[in-house]
């Protein structure tokens, strides 16, 4: 579904540093959706977040005027996605370049598995899951 690739695909661009889209976090998240992180090390570093306040609250810690990142891109790779009546629910491969603000680099793959509630204008995020695959510094000349 088309839909909700443009809206995880949003989500993704709006978290990049500097943001791609213009556009507002929460109006991609239904106001009781779970953001979560899941395996080992992400359920440690990112919890729990549930509502969506709490989600944009959590998210912008990471994201201008905070100074985490530098510069970050995420890339979404082709998932699967099943719906039903108001609901879907997809999977995708997303791989993150990143530069931090104390200069180190890195790239990373996650797991993202999301479910959506088909609202009459647009697909919102109802549950966010993430759990990291791969990570590794980026190294070598400028």
């Amino acid at each position: 579904m088309t839909d909700v690739t443009d809206t995880l695909t949003r989500y993704l661009a709006l978290c990049d540093v500097p943001a791609r889209v213009e556009g507002d976090l929460g109006d991609l998240f239904t106001e009781d959706a779970v953001w979560e992180g899941g395996g080992s090390a992400y359920a440690e570093k990112f919890g729990r977040s549930e509502g969506r306040e709490a989600i944009v609250r959590m998210l912008s810690a990471y994201l201008p005027p905070n100074s985490h990142f530098r510069t970050n891109i995420h890339l979404l790779f082709p998932g699967t996605v099943d719906t039903d009546g108001s609901t879907a629910r997809g999977s995708w491969s997303m791989q993150q370049f990143s530069r931090y603000a104390s200069g180190a680099t890195e790239v990373m793959v996650a797991r993202l598995d999301v479910t959506f509630r088909l609202d009459a204008d647009r697909p919102r995020i109802a549950a966010f899951r993430t759990e990291r695959l791969f990570s590794e510094p980026l190294t070598g000349e400028r």
